[in-house]
């Protein structure tokens, strides 16, 4: 005779499933309608299931998005919290993340980049509070790089992170804004290689000795990881 907990687990794994179908059809239909434009009816119907489903899993259209940004942050950040600890250098990681923030947010995920700028500036409170939250976490891997470096003397020190901060990704997002609005798409290697080159010029000590020494330590640093045999 079946057990509870032999019933119990096929039902609880049904549901995961179903919640995972709902919300990668939420993904797919908010990336392109947006949060306003985009009803619970569409999601249902990108699912494969009537509309009452989705409120079985979920109260409404907002806890709908604040999980698929949720979920989509999460995605993002691990993969820098993965990466950017194990490169040799503030240039190096600077040029990581630029890179990886363009190609994310205009080649893998534009419907994403295009729903967390717009819905960032909305007048709905929870769910820009939300992205708000997931853009500490994801902007922490590059902003603890660059505490680090303010400390050790490798980068300007005269200025807050947060100021620093917004310098970086203000740069990229305006790169965004700009591709979503005109609908064309730049040359994600070499923008990424333009704006890397010109925030490092700004995060640069005044002392351009001091500048040149820190990009010098990075390069032989980088130059040395990959001649250096692996154990």
């Amino acid at each position: 005779m079946p057990t509870s907990l032999q019933r119990t687990t096929p039902r609880r794994a049904k549901s995961q499933e179903r919640i995972q179908t709902l919300l990668s059809a939420a993904r797919r239909v908010f990336s392109e309608h947006g949060y306003q434009r985009t009803t619970t009816a569409q999601i249902a119907q990108a699912a494969g299931v009537s509309e009452a489903t989705v409120f079985t899993y979920f109260p409404g259209k907002r806890e709908l998005c604040i999980q698929v940004i949720k979920d989509w942050y999460d995605e993002i950040s691990s993969e820098l919290e993965r990466d950017v600890p194990h490169l040799h250098g503030v240039h190096a990681k600077l040029s990581h993340v630029v890179r990886a923030h363009l190609v994310t947010l205009l080649a893998d995920g534009s419907g994403m980049c295009a729903l967390v700028l717009s819905e960032g500036r909305a007048a709905e409170p929870e769910l820009a509070q939300v992205i708000t939250d997931c853009k500490r976490r994801y902007t922490a891997p590059l902003m603890d790089c660059l505490a680090e470096a303010q400390a050790q003397g490798q980068i300007r020190a005269d200025m807050p992170l947060r100021l620093l901060r917004d310098l970086v990704y203000g740069s990229m997002e305006h790169v965004l804004w700009d591709a979503i609005t005109t609908m064309k798409r730049p040359r994600i290697d070499t923008t990424a290689e333009q704006l890397t080159e010109l925030i490092w010029s700004a995060l640069m000590p005044k002392d351009t000795s001091l500048a040149a020494l820190s990009r010098f330590k990075d390069e032989v640093s980088e130059a040395l990881r990959h001649v250096q045999p692996k154990t």
